[in-house]
């Protein structure tokens, strides 16, 4: 788990976030939702040591990432995986390498070992028979695969998704937000994603926060989000029509439900 307490950021008179406290839960997707300029990318570079806080806690089981020297935020970083809205995959290198880049640079794993855990990792994200393939030669599609890969070679404890689905068709988006959900509950991941995507809310939101203007506007699941209240929650999340009849759909279908009951 990752617990925010009451973080503050500022730039200049500008207030990015105002004492946002959220908690962000292990084996869940926790999803950090809001329109641009809410605060959830900072939030998010705040989560990841990136960014320093103007007040305010990052609790890491029990350690507070603000509080921490350079050794104990490389050895948490280590602990981390990222997975970048546009796969910031090495255009140079062949996938095995981008895949194997982490553990090159932080093991001292043998070759023999790092190419098992390589091809463990591209198995598990579908994506066979592509070792030797250039960014270039596969689909948009499978280079976030090539980075989710990447993301969980070294085995993390935390997942960080900037806009995973950035870019993608609305099949291939629902294929990596499944991805991502699957792996989470497999390996007990903490995992927290970034992200405008509606469809990734509804599939995929374990846990929400919803960001509006610096603050934490609401926080639940995407089971309690088709009933909430909150109409600057309802004014983002449904704002098309089709969204908001979708919902008005399942809230009678609900009521019905009950009273056969």
């Amino acid at each position: 788990m990752i617990e925010i307490k009451n973080v503050k950021k500022s730039f200049g008179d500008k207030v990015v976030l105002q004492d946002v406290s959220a908690n962000m839960e292990a084996g869940k997707t926790n999803l950090i939702i809001g329109a641009s300029g809410s605060g959830k990318t900072v939030l998010m570079k705040i989560m990841i040591g990136l960014m320093a806080v103007d007040a305010g806690e990052v609790i890491y089981e029990g350690r507070d990432l603000v509080k921490m020297d350079e050794k104990e935020l490389k050895d948490l970083r280590k602990q981390i995986g990222m997975l970048f809205q546009g796969g910031a995959l090495f255009d140079s290198k062949t996938v095995e390498d981008n895949v194997m880049f982490p553990l090159d640079m932080f093991t001292k794993m043998s070759h023999a070992e790092k190419q098992k855990r390589v091809n463990e990792v591209l198995d598990r994200v579908n994506l066979k028979d592509v070792n030797k393939k250039f960014p270039a030669e596969i689909s948009g599609g499978m280079k976030k695969r090539v980075a989710l890969a990447r993301a969980i070679v070294q085995n993390p404890k935390y997942l960080f998704c900037d806009e995973p689905n950035s870019g993608l068709d609305p099949q291939t988006s629902l294929v990596i937000d499944r991805l991502v959900k699957e792996i989470t509950t497999e390996f007990n991941i903490t995992t927290i994603i970034n992200t405008h995507d509606m469809n990734t809310v509804m599939e995929s939101g374990d846990h929400i926060v919803y960001m509006y203007q610096g603050n934490k506007q609401w926080e639940g699941s995407n089971k309690e989000i088709i009933f909430s209240k909150d109409e600057r929650l309802n004014s983002f999340i449904f704002a098309s029509e089709f969204l908001t009849k979708a919902k008005e759909m399942s809230m009678m279908e609900a009521k019905n439900s009950i009273g056969n009951k």
